[in-house]
């Protein structure tokens, strides 16, 4: 076993390997940023340049760009309330509001320091979990992914600051969002009024940048007097964190052991877990009301949450070549290009490699910390710009991105018109977030129920008499039924209060 081990360092510890891991991880970060360019879309530009690389390095790209990609998608919603990455999108709201209080450097510190500890955290139970995570993960039917991604849509009742009825209405309005095209079990044509570019359905990307970054713009344009941003000069970055890890422990584990376990459920990935461990921290906290206010609880345990299931995503792709989300996907295609076939065998034919690639998941995020900090103070400038020319390039930007994701112009309309739905959503009261939570979690939802019932042939007690299926259903009850049992103790408490008196 050790001179397995030390073989895994001497792969990594070449010149083409180390040099690949630090360009692919300042290219990462720098897409990451970027507002319309997801991390899948950054490891996907990379797969070109991997034909001329050794397997090591091809496989050490795609692992440290989309590390930092993910948590470089922090960095704009914090400064500027637009995600960079659909996993951003939970807590978004979260961080600006920590920005606006002039907690900037604290806010981009956690999403920092707490992504970097997922990540790890996320790469041992890789390397101690795999095969007892990639059991559990293969005992997961159409019937238990149903319950799951129904209860990572409830999250929109849980994460709202706003009236549950309005998430809900939101949330009901990304599902109508993902219902569009015929990438539907029937492969029927639905709501493309006659458009073919419409039939690939609307993907999350232009919805994302739509409703945060366009309808931004536009309550910008429409502020006489916009509020002012506190702008000085960012301090230590991580200053505080090691407080805050002892402080919140509870958050961070949670966040880990959610992130590990979503990960490794294929076609679930960062967005989900950053989106159920939000809502979870918000369940479970103390001071649920201080949420949306600026509030860390919700950083640090989403944060951990989405670099976790980063790495434990690898799980059933290394072990059965199945994805866990649309990174490992591509990764799989690398795997097989350069001659590392997924499977059992690839941990004892090749144990050499998987140890390299366990070595490189926590260089990259160890280095996330000092390239973080440096991208972090390149990013800070943002706030002592003046306010229009960083609308101006977030524009550029916007219709740059959305055009990227498919090569049509059709895109670009699209973010327009969404940013236009945003902005009238969020003026009466309605959750953004809610509408992309139903975007991301409508296909899922939909393939996996109509799936079931077929395999059921239409019966509905399977849902109900599998032992998992039956714990995840109960957990979405709960949190359906939640806001309710909330007003009807809000309201007795209000009945018997003058009766006290």
């Amino acid at each position: 076993m050790l001179d397995t081990l030390f073989e895994g360092f001497r792969l990594v510890f070449q010149t083409d390997v180390l040099i690949a891991i630090i360009g692919a991880s300042i290219y990462g970060l720098v897409v990451g940023s970027l507002p319309g360019l997801s991390a899948t879309m950054a490891t996907a530009l990379l797969v070109p340049v991997t034909f001329y690389m050794s397997p090591i390095a091809a496989v050490a790209t795609i692992i440290a760009a989309s590390a930092m990609a993910i948590f470089s998608g922090d960095i704009p919603g914090c400064l500027l309330r637009i995600p960079g990455t659909p996993a951003s999108a939970a807590y978004t709201d979260e961080a600006f509001a920590m920005t606006k209080k002039g907690e900037a450097e604290t806010a981009l510190g956690i999403c920092l320091w707490f992504s970097a500890l997922g990540g790890i955290i996320g790469t041992i139970s890789l390397i101690v979990m795999a095969p007892l995570l990639a059991e559990m993960a293969f005992k997961f039917s159409t019937f238990e992914y149903f319950w799951l991604a129904f209860l990572g849509l409830m999250c929109a009742t849980l994460v709202a600051r706003s009236s549950p009825p309005k998430a809900i209405a939101a949330m009901f309005l990304g599902l109508l969002v993902s219902c569009v095209g015929i990438e539907n079990p029937a492969g029927t044509p639905r709501f493309t009024f006659g458009m073919t570019d419409l039939l690939g359905g609307i993907e999350v990307i232009p919805v994302l940048v739509g409703v945060f970054a366009v309808a931004e713009i536009m309550r910008g344009m429409a502020l006489k007097d916009p509020p002012k941003i506190p702008h000085r000069k960012f301090g230590s970055i991580l200053k505080g964190q090691w407080e805050l890890t002892k402080t919140h422990k509870p958050q961070q584990v949670r966040g880990n052991i959610v992130g590990i376990i979503i990960g490794v459920l294929p076609g679930a990935g960062a967005d989900m877990a950053a989106w159920v461990s939000y809502a979870m921290a918000k369940r479970f906290s103390k001071t649920p009301e201080k949420f949306g206010t600026g509030h860390p609880e919700g950083l640090i345990e989403a944060g951990a949450s989405n670099n976790a299931s980063l790495a434990s995503g690898w799980v059933p792709s290394l072990l059965f070549g199945i994805p866990g989300d649309t990174i490992t996907a591509i990764a799989i295609g690398v795997l097989y290009m350069k001659g590392l076939n997924p499977g059992p065998t690839l941990f004892t034919e090749k144990a050499s490699s998987m140890y390299a690639l366990y070595i490189i998941f926590i260089i990259a995020n160890i280095i996330m910390i000092p390239l973080g900090i440096m991208m972090i103070r390149a990013s800070s400038t943002v706030l002592r710009l003046p306010r229009y020319t960083v609308m101006s390039v977030i524009v550029l930007l916007c219709a740059v991105g959305s055009f990227a994701t498919g090569n049509n112009l059709f895109l670009v309309v699209l973010v327009a018109i969404f940013g236009v739905i945003g902005y009238v959503m969020e003026k009466n009261g309605y959750p953004v977030a809610a509408l992309v939570l139903g975007v991301v979690m409508g296909t899922m939802v939909e393939q996996s129920f109509v799936t079931s019932l077929i395999k059921s042939d239409g019966s509905i007690i399977p849902f109900f008499s599998r032992p998992v299926a039956a714990v995840l259903a109960a957990m979405t009850f709960a949190a359906l039924l939640w806001p309710a049992v909330v007003w009807l103790m809000k309201k007795r408490r209000a009945a018997l209060e003058p009766a006290a008196r």
